[in-house]
């Protein structure tokens, strides 16, 4: 099943952001072809502000647990997470 995670950061916490990415873009690769997208949200301003996963997993127990193992989750970066089924019908 697909999952989308949508993470929105902690006001004035870029720095946290930008020191843990490269653990958390590892972490992502991590799942190999589990991954179908993800990528920061951006503010009008065009600044990282929280972030999208689209990710299959088999249940909502393992999109949690996926979510709370996130280096940026551990790092103490996002003032909420949503985590929903999703369908896809297109392309």
């Amino acid at each position: 099943m697909l999952f989308v995670i949508h993470c929105f950061d902690k006001s004035g916490h870029l720095q946290v952001r930008v020191d843990n990415r490269p653990t958390h873009v590892d972490y992502l690769k991590s799942f190999g072809e589990k991954l179908q997208a993800a990528g920061p949200t951006l503010d009008a301003d065009g600044n990282m502000n929280g972030s999208v996963v689209i990710l299959e997993l088999e249940s909502l127990e393992d999109a949690e647990a996926f979510a709370a193992a996130d280096p940026y989750a551990k790092a103490g970066l996002f003032e909420k997470v949503s985590i929903q089924p999703w369908k896809k019908v297109l392309p």
